[in-house]
């Protein structure tokens, strides 16, 4: 995955608009398109190997939205007053939401815990019931 590339195409075919937000900000709500909403087409991104291409429509289905033949990606940023800062807070989520979806995880290999490991917690769970039964009373009257 070549990062570079991929944040450049990002910038360069991501789709911005900018629309009035709810939240902190007062009197500014009511007159300042803060919002921003980024909708990004996923045939655009560069950068991206086609096995990288496919885990990532298959990893963020629930998050993309179909638009005739385009697969879109759509992102709002909302939390500060500037609309400056909403932006590149949606940029930056874009790229860091596609990279660690695009990411092929490590296989994971089955390991048994080892011998001492076991002995542990079995000396442990022994040592456990010795306290519970020092407890209990020596004749068994309650």
């Amino acid at each position: 995955m070549d990062t570079f590339l991929l944040r450049q195409s990002i910038h360069a075919f991501a789709e911005v608009i900018f629309s009035r937000s709810g939240g902190p900000g007062g009197q500014n709500v009511n007159k300042l398109n803060t919002k921003v909403t980024l909708r990004l087409a996923l045939e655009n991104l560069e950068g991206l190997s086609g096995a990288e291409a496919a885990r990532l429509e298959e990893t963020l289905g629930s998050r993309l939205s179909h638009s005739g033949e385009k697969v879109l990606l759509v992102l709002s940023s909302s939390e500060e007053r500037s609309q400056k800062v909403n932006l590149e807070r949606a940029y930056a989520r874009a790229e860091a939401l596609i990279c660690t979806a695009a990411r092929i995880p490590k296989k994971r290999r089955p390991t048994k815990p080892s011998k001492a490991v076991r002995e542990r917690r079995l000396r442990t769970k022994h040592h456990h019931g010795e306290v519970k039964a020092r407890r209990r009373s020596p004749t068994g009257e309650e």
